[in-house]
């Protein structure tokens, strides 16, 4: 279960993130990092509460031993509180479609950059006319 932990303007930015790799298995890799790391903090009872100005947050073993065997070393605590929150992920082929009202999105981005994915971000306020399927 995700849950909503803010009370700002910044949860209404119907953030839309696309990220096209160049082969599917690309992509078949990122969404499966993306599940790996959600799956642990989402398992990780009080390690990765979100808040907005972490003191002393530090990697669990088990998140460690996570970003070692990825060899995923651009991600930070701090970057894993956003796998808490109201998002949405999609593979379709070769992109994945990453859909929130959240504007931190840096883990998704880390992410789809390390399986080299070319990312292109916008508001689907702004540009509702665009399906996310194009």
């Amino acid at each position: 279960m995700k849950i909503w932990n803010g009370y700002a303007s910044e949860h209404s930015s119907n953030l839309v993130m696309i990220g096209h790799f160049k082969e599917v298995r690309d992509a078949a890799e990122a969404k499966r990092l993306l599940n790996k790391l959600e799956d642990i903090v989402q398992n990780s009872p009080d390690n990765y509460v979100y808040d907005p100005a972490p003191k002393d947050r530090r990697f669990t073993k088990e998140m460690m031993d996570l970003v070692a065997e990825e060899r995923f070393w651009l991600t930070s605590p701090a970057d894993l509180g956003q796998l808490l929150l109201d998002v949405t992920v999609r593979q379709d082929g070769n992109k994945i479609t990453v859909t929130t009202d959240e504007i931190d999105v840096s883990i998704f981005l880390k992410v789809m950059i390390r399986h080299g994915a070319r990312v292109e971000v916008y508001s689907g306020h702004d540009y509702s006319n665009i399906g996310i399927s194009d």
